[in-house]
């Protein structure tokens, strides 16, 4: 009992304020382009015929942005439990290469669970952000820094999925010119953080793989050309180092 205490004793004392609201603050560009596709979700869960808590508790547990709204249509079309688990398993199984390629920058680590703790909200925007920016952040407030940035990312994915799920047909009666601009924001986002992200050194493989992907969509689905671009994309970059090594 007193070993536990320890640890929550130090895991509180770990838990910088500073650093986690300046992660929550670096948060507020990720939160404005996940309100709008939350909100969506919200619409497409109520409208499915989940109730309002379920929507939420989906969120609040899967956290995993497309998955959830082919969790949803599985769930709506009768598919079991084994075939919906295993296909948002196969969708988010590109997680398994962000953590490694983040936890090489967390140094300080107080606790054993920590890599765990950082785990639950690194998604595909939360991932870029911090690629780009963590090595700006003072070592000793990087967990903290990165907790913030996922818990701002998390409040609002979760936020807005309660608000699409409450306000029900309102959205539609917006402008339809409005309801695409909602649909964009997301691409956007990201479209901004491949910006801040892509420098020289990795120019070239998001160049190869955009390339790629624009070509594949003309002759496959997204659901292939997309991983096909980042295949290549990553061959190339194993090709370039090779390269400049001999």
């Amino acid at each position: 009992m007193f070993l536990r205490f320890k640890s929550a004793q130090h895991l509180f004392s770990a838990v910088e304020l500073g650093g986690f609201l300046a992660g929550m603050m670096a948060s507020l560009p990720i939160a404005a382009g996940y309100l709008p596709v939350a909100i969506s979700f919200g619409l497409v869960a109520v409208g499915a015929g989940l109730k309002l808590m379920t929507a939420v508790a989906v969120s609040a547990l899967l956290f995993a942005g497309a998955s959830q709204f082919v969790l949803v249509s599985m769930m709506v079309s009768g598919a079991g439990f084994i075939v919906s688990l295993a296909t948002v398993l196969l969708m988010n199984v590109r997680h398994i290469f962000y953590g490694p390629a983040l936890l090489r920058k967390f140094t300080h680590r107080p606790l054993r669970m920590w890599p765990i703790c950082l785990s639950f909200g690194l998604t595909d925007e939360v991932f870029a952000a911090s690629l780009a920016r963590l090595e700006q952040i003072p070592e000793q407030r990087r967990e903290t820094w990165f907790l913030g940035l996922q818990f701002g990312a998390y409040v609002a994915w979760l936020g807005g999925t309660a608000l699409g799920a409450v306000s029900g047909s309102q959205f539609t009666r917006l402008p339809s010119v409005l309801q695409h601009a909602v649909h964009f924001v997301l691409p956007a986002l990201f479209m901004a953080l491949l910006i801040e992200l892509a420098s020289r050194e990795v120019l070239h493989v998001v160049t190869v793989a955009a390339l790629t992907t624009v070509v594949a969509l003309l002759l496959l689905p997204a659901a292939q050309a997309i991983p096909l671009g980042m295949l290549i994309g990553a061959l190339s970059a194993v090709w370039w180092r090779r390269c400049a090594r001999e």
